[in-house]
């Protein structure tokens, strides 16, 4: 094994997490959704995980992603 000492620090950001919570609120709904056959919210629920994916894009773009100007760097 190789002693790797830099970490990429993927998903330590507000960018990240923000976009992962919407998103598994998305396929909670979604999910729940699809077992009782309410074909509208399956297809809310598929817009809601997409904006998801968006709004992280966009906290990445505006500094709040990994290394972001707005982002206070972890000591670990």
């Amino acid at each position: 094994m190789s002693a790797e000492t830099l970490e990429p620090g993927h998903g330590h950001s507000p960018a990240a997490w923000t976009a992962v919570i919407i998103m598994l609120v998305a396929v909670t709904i979604g999910t729940i959704a699809f077992f009782f056959t309410v074909v509208w919210l399956v297809w809310a629920s598929f817009v809601l995980l997409v904006i998801g994916a968006i709004v992280g894009w966009i906290l990445s773009r505006s500094g709040y992603g990994v290394g972001g100007s707005k982002v206070a760097a972890s000591g670990h």
